[in-house]
């Protein structure tokens, strides 16, 4: 009787379709790290509050020293807990940062979070945009139009039909539990063939499960552990993952102490096939998905010294 173990190949989950915004290409083995800068006095983890204007130059210069690829500026808290904002005053928030981290970073993504048309065309005009992520799910349905228009990306969202600033209480998505993922899988493909048929190109458009966003904890995980079916559908895949209430929940942690969570939840999406990660943590993140794209072998080690003959 032999001893000997039978190999089996380990089986690397599909390589996702790349994503090519203002002359860059990301796949897995060159992830993106997202960067937040909120222009906000009031964003959920008090580490990215932003209202003035030199503190959030200061948060891009130091995201893009610690490998960022795309920044992400919002100027409207998600919930509903936060303060209101009108779309002039949100202009007011993102134009200016917009305008400034250009002229400072030529070759950074610029993304603004928005779900407002009319704030996505005042910003392209007055300081260009390269990516407009819309995070509850097409509410304005001239959003993806200006994005086409002015040559930028879009990000397809799920928020379980809710409207923007909308809290989720006693969400369901029957039949459980793999319902969310039945209807996010559907959205998503309805969404990106919208974005498509605007006359964006496939790979300027990025799909986006949104994990916490008319959804439970337990639907977020199931969301998680299902980001290869999403990968699946043929479009850069983005997981925005960051300290979010998932993850405190899953721990019982609150937003400060949500970083290992954090990034556990990064290296499943990264192995899984998500492109683009939008995070707090810059520096972590960069290093968590790196690593993962060097383990599915995508990615070549920076140095190679050991096992190299002296």
């Amino acid at each position: 009787m032999s001893d000997a173990v039978q190999l089996v190949p380990a089986r690397v989950p599909a390589a996702p379709a790349p994503l090519r915004l203002r002359g860059r290409a990301f796949d897995a083995g060159r992830p993106a790290v997202m960067a937040i800068v909120n222009r906000t006095p009031d964003s959920f983890w008090s580490g990215n509050r932003h209202a003035d204007l030199g503190s959030a130059l200061e948060a891009l210069d130091e995201a893009v020293a610690l490998g960022a690829d795309v920044v992400d500026v919002g100027g409207v808290r998600a919930g509903q807990e936060g303060e209101a904002v009108s779309g002039r005053e949100e202009v007011e928030r993102v134009v200016p940062f917009l305008a400034a981290a250009r002229e400072r970073h030529p070759d950074v993504v610029l993304s603004l979070d928005t779900w407002r048309s009319e704030v996505a065309r005042a910003a392209a005009a007055e300081a260009g945009l390269d990516l407009v992520n819309d995070t509850w799910a097409g509410h304005d349905p001239e959003l993806v139009h200006v994005a086409a228009e002015v040559g930028a990306g879009y990000v397809v969202s799920h928020t379980g039909g809710l409207p923007p600033r909308t809290d989720p209480v006693a969400v369901t998505y029957p039949p459980e539990p793999l319902g969310v993922v039945d209807d996010a899988l559907r959205t998503l493909r309805e969404g990106a063939t919208r974005a498509v048929d605007a006359g964006l190109p496939a790979d300027r458009v990025l799909v986006d499960p949104t994990l916490d966003f008319g959804k439970t904890t337990a639907h977020s995980l199931t969301l998680l552990r299902h980001t290869e079916a999403i990968v699946g559908l043929g479009f850069p895949v983005l997981q925005a993952l960051s300290r979010k209430d998932f993850v405190g929940e899953t721990l019982g942690l609150p937003a400060d102490d949500r970083l290992e969570g954090t990034l556990a939840a990064t290296a499943v999406a990264a192995w899984l096939g998500a492109t683009v990660f939008r995070a707090h943590d810059v520096r972590a993140t960069r290093r968590v998905v790196d690593m993962v794209a060097s383990i599915r072998g995508e990615r070549r080690p920076l140095v190679t010294v050991r096992g190299v003959p002296g």
